[in-house]
């Protein structure tokens, strides 16, 4: 039996509304989490930067225990465990908080090591200048480290619209969830989950070679003026984040 054969239309075409429909909340999650720890991120490598060692210490140890502990299990921590302390979340707000919470711990590192990475000798050169810290962050280092982080963000971004897939644990009905549904009604779960399969990878391949496109014009560009470190290099490739 052949590939296609497996497949019956008039199932793929009934569920197509259904898993359409996932795929928008699959979308709006992602872009929701997305701004959320792109913005977070900045406040907390900035955080980690500060003079108050309390406030280091902190985002430090929030930093380590989101990077050490799998997103399942923050998860489902966040759903089923804060009920007993009295918080308890909805199913789509939970999985917004736990995606956000995750991923902020993985970009502020990514902003703090692209600001690492300038070199020293801009800031003493700036400082040299008459210019405030301030004024040296926003005109000097900001605009070289976003050059040379766009592209691990980008590939950030990609991983979290594949983790959103996870959110079907706690039932948010993103479109693995309900793929995962309409399968188990009609038992025809090759269909169903091919669909899934086919929708994810036409949201995640753009994605993808938009990183691949980024990393090419990012390493050209310094290979021509001869400046890429291995730090640079680093954040080129756009980490790993397990």
């Amino acid at each position: 039996m052949e590939f296609f054969d497996l497949i019956k239309p008039e199932i793929a075409l009934d569920a197509l509304p259904t898993i359409l429909t996932g795929l928008l909340i699959t979308l709006l999650v992602t872009l929701l989490c997305g701004i959320f720890s792109l913005t977070l991120g900045v406040l907390v490598a900035f955080g980690r930067k500060s003079k108050s060692r309390a406030l280091r210490l902190s985002l430090g140890a929030y930093v380590q225990v989101f990077r050490s502990t799998p997103f399942l299990l923050q998860l489902v921590y966040i759903y089923f465990v804060l009920p007993f302390f009295g918080m308890e979340i909805p199913p789509l707000p939970a999985g917004i908080l736990a995606l956000t919470l995750h991923y902020t711990a993985y970009l502020c590192e990514v902003y703090r090591g692209a600001i690492e990475a300038v070199p020293k000798g801009q800031t003493d050169a700036a400082k040299a200048l008459g210019m405030r810290n301030r004024v040296i962050m926003v005109r000097v280092i900001m605009p070289q480290a976003i050059r040379t982080i766009i592209p691990a963000l980008c590939n950030y971004m990609v991983s979290l619209m594949k983790d959103t897939s996870l959110l079907s644990v706690v039932t948010v009905q993103e479109m693995m969830f309900r793929g995962q549904i309409y399968a188990a009604e009609t038992y025809d779960y090759f269909t169903i989950y091919t669909m899934v399969f086919l929708l994810y990878f036409a949201v995640g391949f753009p994605g993808v070679k938009l990183v691949d496109y980024l990393e090419k014009r990012m390493k050209k560009g310094y290979a021509s003026r001869g400046v890429v470190t291995s730090s640079e290099e680093t954040l080129i490739a756009g980490g790993e984040k397990r």
